[in-house]
């Protein structure tokens, strides 16, 4: 469970002050304390917490994502679910951007060797050569050197507000964006030349130098990107995931870049967080890796309260409430 921060929920207190703000600090305090709510502001609701919630009639979570929270129970009940869906995606989108330059321009292997003290513009400006091995020492030197966003094609996968918000930033940088959305037909969103649906997944993976993943998380969508999917990429595509874990199987990544099947990825994102300190994922070569962060600006978490507190209000009204979630689509 997520814990909202005390300062935000004594800025609901003083906001709302007709209202009864129970805070939970933990799991344990959350199973105890949702028996008596009406409304839940909470990143996770488990299923023993949903049992114990006789009164639960809506949940908001300050998170965009929310297929960790569908599980059958949940989608079944008659409890309404709102998320924060848009509040990130400018910040989400400058991440990808700063993770798709920093593969670009080799920064991984240029910290590596600024903290040895070396001088490296020999490895950071030669382009590898196919068939050399990566070493653990030199574990970010397996892309070609030098690329640009300008003159690069860029598969944008989930074209929400992530998605839309990423895809001009890499337009504007001078990359030719496709996307990929259920919707195929609808008007064509700025930045993106071209959008198909996701049964042409495979014909489009062999064309692009980056993928980015904004995909929400769903049924049709775990396990998106598998070892086949990587086989249809180029050995020096860009692979970016900032939507949730279980898009991509993280053991075929895994192999793939260790095989060289792809050039680099980037994830914000994983299975099982926080990430096992004996996870695999940490000493694969060519991988970045940032800590689910990607969202996460300096007034998140009072942009989330601000979010929460219109909807408590709209609830209290019996008004339509902003955000809802179609808990049978996965979003």
């Amino acid at each position: 469970m997520w814990t909202i921060p005390a300062e935000s929920v004594d800025w609901l207190r003083a906001q709302l002050p007709d209202h009864r703000f129970l805070h939970a600090r933990n799991d344990q305090e959350g199973l105890q304390l949702i028996a008596e709510a009406d409304a839940a502001f909470s990143g996770y609701v488990h299923p023993a917490e949903l049992q114990a919630a006789r009164r639960l009639r809506w949940i908001h979570t300050p998170s965009a994502g929310v297929g960790h929270m569908l599980y059958p129970d949940m989608v079944a009940s008659p409890v309404i679910m709102t998320n924060s869906r848009g509040l990130s995606a400018e910040t989400i989108a400058e991440h990808v951007l700063a993770l798709v330059f920093a593969l670009f321009r080799r920064l991984p292997l240029a910290f590596e060797r600024q903290a040895q003290r070396t001088w490296a513009q020999d490895e950071m400006v030669a382009h590898a050569t196919a068939g050399v091995p990566v070493i653990a020492a030199n574990r970010h030197n397996a892309l070609p050197a030098n690329r640009t966003i300008a003159g690069a094609s860029v598969l944008v996968i989930g074209l929400g507000g992530i998605g839309r918000a990423a895809a001009v930033r890499l337009a504007a940088l001078g990359a030719a964006v496709t996307g990929v959305r259920r919707q195929a037909d609808a008007p064509l969103p700025p930045g993106v030349t071209a959008v198909h649906s996701p049964s042409a997944l495979h014909g489009l993976l062999p064309t692009a130098d980056v993928v980015v993943l904004t995909a929400p998380q769903t049924a049709a969508t775990r396990n998106l990107i598998g070892a086949a999917e990587l086989a249809l990429m180029k050995e020096t595509a860009v692979i970016v995931n900032v939507s949730r874990g279980a898009l991509i199987d993280e053991d075929a990544l895994a192999d793939a870049l260790r095989r060289r099947v792809i050039g680099a990825a980037a994830l914000d994102v994983f299975r099982d967080e926080p990430l096992d300190a004996g996870h695999r994922l940490w000493t694969v070569p060519n991988l970045l890796i940032t800590p689910h962060s990607a969202g996460f600006r300096s007034d998140h978490w009072q942009a989330a309260t601000e979010l929460f507190a219109d909807n408590l209000r709209r609830f209290d009204r019996g008004e339509p409430l902003l955000n809802v979630v179609d808990k049978s689509a996965g979003y």
